[in-house]
């Protein structure tokens, strides 16, 4: 946990650098992922979602200590250090069951934090700041530390019967985006206010306070605020930096903390740079990795269609739309656009929930289907050049070599060097 706090320290006192969260669990990002931190020679942070990873599996079958091993494993086949990963909880909370009663809803939450701080996780975001199906429309700030303070001590007690300590770092904050993007179109917001920031904070010390946690307070690390990004399904809030001079200047009255940028996906290059040098010290990047992953692979069963029989293709694209039609709960309530729109939502969105299915046996069989396709059938190069112009482009320069895999790593790794340049390369 060194290097993360080292480098949130230099971020405090005015150095250009920070640390991007990979969070998302699909092995070809994660390889992409770790093979860019290699070439930086830097730490990575992985952070797994809860509703990704959970005490009963989450979307992708996976129990916290899963999740670790899996990551493990990957950078083991890539000579990475597992000592250089550091791993993260993010959205830990009701966040899954926000349709129960708040009793029902934390207690399951409590289950959850223990779970992943048992399995190792070291970055823990408490985030309480959903209502659930009892809770008043706008839950209280006080209600959201209280909470957050109560898995908190769940955690602690969870690392020192486990470990013999706690080194655990955590994230706290009331305006936390809902994972993933927003729902609903967006034109503009509203950045969170410096006042809201001081309470926030003041209310988590005192709820901290109150429970024995004065120990665990001073190992809090960055607090989410709203600085002005965003994305929903078509379009993108671009961040403002001469908005946030505010928020830059608070972070200098307080002790410790650096702010947490969710939903900064899809922001131009030099929008990093501006968010690390105004103190936004941790960036999370999550949809937009995947997205570049299903524009690579939509890419490749494009070039399929140019190349291989009919009856022997993978109809990946076909599948996938199949298999969401057929189990649409991962998409359906947040896509509620007419259906002469659907298709392009579910395959295009910026929110990506197309993400959620990656992982079913189907789909997984299709991607084979075409990843074996083109490989044993060779990609003529005017192919890539038609579909993966930016790829085509790094052959020709011998930097990447024609395969199903390097192609679609290829294609995360321009969103991974991007978050890279800002963090590390200033």
């Amino acid at each position: 946990m060194k290097e993360i706090i080292d480098v949130l320290k230099a971020n405090r006192n005015g150095e250009n650098c920070g640390i991007y969260a990979i969070c998302s669990a699909h092995p070809l990002v994660i390889e992409a992922s770790i093979e860019q931190a290699l070439a930086d020679d830097s730490p990575i942070l992985i952070e797994a979602t809860a509703n990704q990873v959970n005490q009963f599996g989450g979307y992708t079958g996976m129990l916290p200590a899963d999740f670790l091993e899996f990551i493990g494993k990957i950078a083991d086949s890539k000579g990475y250090p597992r000592e250089r990963i550091i791993p993260g909880g993010d959205h830990l909370g009701p966040v899954c069951w926000v349709d129960e009663p708040a009793e029902s809803a934390m207690a399951k939450a409590q289950a959850l934090i223990k779970t992943y701080v048992a399995a190792g996780f070291k970055k823990i975001h408490l985030d309480t700041s959903m209502g659930c199906a009892d809770d008043p429309q706008c839950l209280p700030d006080e209600v959201v530390a209280e909470r957050a303070a109560l898995l908190c001590a769940v955690a602690e007690k969870t690392a020192i019967d486990t470990f013999g300590k706690s080194d655990l770092v955590y994230v706290v904050g009331t305006e936390v985006p809902p994972p993933g993007g927003a729902a609903e179109e967006i034109e503009e917001l509203e950045l969170t206010p410096v006042s809201r920031v001081k309470q926030t904070l003041a209310l988590h010390q005192n709820a901290f306070a109150k429970l024995g946690l004065e120990d665990a307070w001073q190992r809090v690390i960055a607090l989410v605020v709203q600085p002005g990004v965003e994305f929903d399904h078509t379009s993108i809030i671009d961040y403002e930096s001469e908005k946030a001079q505010a928020l830059k200047a608070c972070v200098t009255t307080l002790p410790n903390i650096v702010y947490e940028a969710h939903s900064s996906d899809y922001q131009n290059d030099e929008a990093y740079v501006a968010l690390i040098k105004d103190h936004f010290g941790i960036l999370k990047v999550g949809p937009q990795l995947t997205l570049a992953m299903r524009e690579a692979i939509f890419a490749l069963s494009y070039i399929e269609d140019e190349l291989i029989p009919v009856e022997q293709r993978s109809c990946l694209r076909e599948v996938c739309e199949q298999e969401m039609l057929e189990v649409p709960k991962n998409w359906q309530r947040f896509y509620p656009v007419p259906a002469s729109k659907g298709t392009l939502y579910r395959r295009y969105s910026y929110s990506d929930r197309i993400r959620y299915y990656w992982c079913q046996p189907r789909i997984q069989k299709a991607v084979d289907c075409l990843f074996d396709n083109l490989t044993n059938s060779g990609i003529p190069l005017p192919l890539i050049s038609q579909f993966l112009p930016e790829q085509y482009r790094a052959i020709r320069n011998n930097d990447l070599t024609v395969t199903p895999e390097e192609l679609v790593k290829a294609k995360v790794k321009q969103v991974t060097e991007s978050y890279a340049k800002a963090c590390w390369k200033q």
